[in-house]
């Protein structure tokens, strides 16, 4: 596997996150389905977008059961309540980051947004793989 452009990944990063924020933010503008699934959809493509920063050369596979694997200790985390974490929660990066609480749903979401990043990833892998070796990118 070759190694992800960093900028491209980063640049993912910030269109996820400024989606996912829009999604927040104007949900009235958007069909009900959308606005009540997209920003957990999107929360996950995130979480695999920064471990694709954080991790080049990994393999498209384990970045999204990795994703999975923390967005649903994040979700099951919200069925634990104590004083310290439901004050973090109760800010608004907290929310963002940790969710307030759980919902069978968000796990669908969640895988959904691993998938759809690494179909994106593996199709960004795929044409820049043949670049520079004569092979024709598709």
């Amino acid at each position: 596997m070759r190694e992800r452009r960093r900028g491209v990944v980063a640049l993912l990063i910030v269109i996820t996150v400024v989606l996912g924020l829009a999604t927040r933010r104007y949900p009235a503008k958007l069909p009900t389905f959308v606005a009540a699934y997209a920003g957990d959809t999107l929360w996950a493509a995130m979480v695999f977008w920064c471990l694709a920063l954080l991790a080049r050369r990994q393999t498209t596979a384990i970045l999204a059961i990795s994703t999975v694997m923390i967005a649903f200790a994040v979700e099951c985390s919200q069925l634990y309540h104590a004083t310290w974490i439901d004050t973090v929660r109760g800010t608004r990066l907290g929310a963002l980051a940790l969710g307030s609480g759980f919902l069978w749903s968000d796990l669908a979401c969640y895988a959904v947004g691993a998938v759809i990043a690494a179909a994106l990833d593996l199709v960004m892998v795929h044409r820049t793989s043949g670049r520079g070796r004569g092979v024709a990118a598709s």
